[in-house]
Parts: structure tokens; C-alpha cells; sequence
């Protein structure tokens, strides 16, 4: 696998999804990887998380800051700064962000996948909030994204 080098910094424009409460930055491309992975950086609001679904890679979760309320494969638990996280592909995953400020995570995509195309166009599904999961799971098709139930609550 080759990689090529890549200096990310975070001048780069985030990709706002206000529907669930995310920003979102691609630090590693997976043009730069071969394919091999993608890395991404979150900034997730209070109560926010992506609706519970699954697909073919692999993700790696590494908790920046704050604290998450966590559901990979039904198994429900809490991860906070500096804990690790892996949702193998094809499980079914989500988390919320259960503090009162901003939480942050690295995620590792395994193999790569175009995160900034998906999620620019997860950005336009959901421009006026989070819709039906036909909707979803219409976009998420060419994706080979499976959008199964709704995102946890921290409550």
C-alpha cells in the first residue's frame, strides 16, 4: 500500500451537517492512501450523533474530548477522552454525544472511502433535518450505507 505525503491542517472548510449536529474535516483522503483508509475529525454538539446504520468498513473511533454514549451491534457503553472505539464492518453502530459541549473524535475509515463526497451529499439529503429512513437509505444505496433505526438520545 503507498501512501503519499499529506500536510491537513485545519484551515480547510469543515462540512456543516446541522441536522446532526456535526462538523466535519477529512484530514487524510483516501487518494493519498491508495485507498487504504480515511481519516476524518468530528466535532459532534450536545446531543448529537448520526442515526443508527452500518456498512462495509471498518471504523476506528479515538475520543479527542468529551464523552459518548456508544451502540455497536446492540452492546451499549460509554467511551470518553482517550478511549478507543472500533465498529467493525457490517455492524450496526451509532453514538450521541453525551456532555453539555462539543465532543471530538479522529475516526479511522477502513478501507478508504470518498468522505468528503458522502458526506457533502448526506449534507443535501438532510438540509431540512434528519428524513425518513426510505430517504436515507435511498442515498445510502450507491454508498453501500444501510440507515437502520433513529440516533440515540442522550437522555
Amino acid at each position: 500500500m503507498a501512501f503519499a505525503f499529506l500536510h491537513s491542517t485545519q484551515q480547510e472548510a469543515p462540512i456543516l451537517l446541522p441536522a446532526i449536529g456535526l462538523d466535519l474535516r477529512v484530514r487524510v483522503p483516501p487518494d493519498t492512501t491508495g485507498a487504504a483508509l480515511t481519516s476524518i475529525e468530528t466535532i459532534n454538539a450536545p446531543g448529537f450523533g448520526p442515526p443508527l446504520h452500518r456498512h462495509r468498513e471498518t471504523e476506528v473511533f479515538y475520543v479527542l474530548e468529551g464523552r459518548y454514549l456508544f451502540e455497536v451491534d446492540g452492546k451499549r457503553f460509554t467511551a470518553e477522552t482517550g478511549d478507543v472505539v472500533t465498529a467493525p464492518g457490517g455492524s450496526a453502530h451509532t453514538f450521541v454525544n453525551i456532555t453539555d459541549r462539543p465532543a471530538r473524535q479522529f475516526i479511522q475509515i477502513i478501507p478508504g472511502l470518498d468522505a468528503a463526497s458522502f458526506f457533502r451529499g448526506l449534507a443535501a439529503v438532510m438540509h431540512d433535518g434528519v428524513p425518513d429512513r426510505d430517504a436515507l437509505n435511498a442515498f445510502g444505496k450507491a454508498w453501500g450505507v444501510e440507515f437502520l433505526g433513529p440516533p440515540l438520545h442522550a437522555g
